[in-house]
């Protein structure tokens, strides 16, 4: 409870005062692709569907997989930058408002990653809001192992507190961890 809380407070206070950064990067992102928003189906809590926004940092016509199965060509000039900055993920604020994710919780995937599915099924992390950063992130652990991944995610849901909340943003926000890896 205290958590979703926490979510809609930094949720909302990072949207109002990142706004300006959100024009700026739409800009840009206009220039690069022509269409500065990504929206993707992804696996939420319960298994439902839900769509995620984020900045595109892929050329429009870039097929629908898994980040480290993507061209790593795909990737736009700006892409880079925001891949590097995470600014990439700030749209996902919505998604943490809306209540369909969570600042801290397991990066959601796609319902074509089966063995992914399957594992995080397995380890019951589908309990919990899938999160914009967490204990796999940080520890550079991405969906390239799914095993792992899902059991590093099993891991966090069990023992997370406030505490571990707040140091997995910071830990993000200072640059520990990496996104995805591409292709």
């Amino acid at each position: 409870m205290i958590i979703r809380l926490l979510d809609i407070i930094l949720s909302a206070a990072g949207l109002v005062f990142g706004m300006p950064v959100f024009i700026l990067i739409c800009v840009a992102g206009l220039l690069d692709t022509g269409s500065p928003l990504f929206m993707q189906t992804r696996v939420g809590r319960h298994k439902r569907p839900f769509v995620v926004v984020k900045f595109r940092t892929m050329k429009p016509d870039t097929a629908s997989v898994a980040t480290h199965l993507a061209n790593a060509a795909a990737v736009t000039r700006l892409g880079h930058f925001l891949r590097r900055t995470k600014l990439d993920e700030l749209p996902q604020l919505w998604n943490v408002l809306k209540g369909e994710m969570s600042l801290v919780g397991p990066r959601p995937g796609l319902f074509n990653q089966a063995e992914l599915t399957n594992a995080r099924e397995a380890e019951g992390v589908y309990k919990a809001r899938p999160g914009i950063t967490g204990l796999a992130q940080i520890n550079k652990i991405d969906m390239s192992t799914p095993d792992l991944l899902a059991k590093t995610d099993a891991k966090m849901i069990a023992a997370l507190s406030v505490r571990d909340y707040f140091r997995y943003i910071l830990m993000t926000l200072v640059g520990r961890g990496a996104g995805d890896r591409i292709g």
